[in-house]
């Protein structure tokens, strides 16, 4: 067995460049999933309109979605070494979203607005995948892949109910 010493961070046998990698992207990611759970859930609280019950519903199943994946990226961030950073001043000083404008209310643009910053994520977790990958941490682009698919499916949902801009 080997011996044990405090300089040991933990016993995953990842190559360091490929956990710091790793760790990066986990922690980019685990800012924006933060900040767009907590939008999502601003939006579901202040939605208004004919849409209301709809999206109301439909804002919550995402929210509980994002819920679950954010615990998994911040749990295998923290298994390769690193911290998961979830306080309020973190995500606001480190989310990569733009900030959501506090005063919407209509259903159609809570949805619209929420459509750009899914999709922002979408793009930013798939290209997560490629570098995790690339760096040799199978585990960690296959995790993102998971969540890349919770996020499209949820941009396609959106999509769906969206009336084109100029419609309300």
């Amino acid at each position: 067995m080997p011996k044990s010493t405090a300089k040991v961070a933990n016993r995953n046998d990842l190559k360091d460049n490929a956990k710091q990698t790793s760790i990066g992207v986990l922690s980019a990611c685990l800012t924006d999933s933060i900040d767009l759970y907590n939008t999502t859930r601003h939006a579901h609280w202040n939605v208004k309109g004919p849409h209301f019950h709809a999206l109301h519903i439909m804002f919550e199943e995402f929210y509980g979605t994002l819920e679950k994946d954010i615990d998994e990226v911040a749990e295998r961030l923290v298994q390769l070494g690193g911290t998961a950073m979830g306080t309020s001043q973190s995500v606001a000083s480190g989310t990569r979203l733009p900030p959501y404008p506090a005063d919407i209310k209509a259903g159609m643009d809570h949805l619209n607005a929420l459509l750009d910053r899914y999709s922002a994520v979408a793009k930013a977790v798939r290209e997560g995948i490629d570098e995790t990958d690339e760096a040799g941490d199978a585990d960690t682009a296959d995790l993102l892949t998971a969540v890349s698919r919770n996020i499209d499916k949820a941009v396609w949902m959106m999509e769906a109910t969206a009336t084109p801009t100029g419609e309300r």
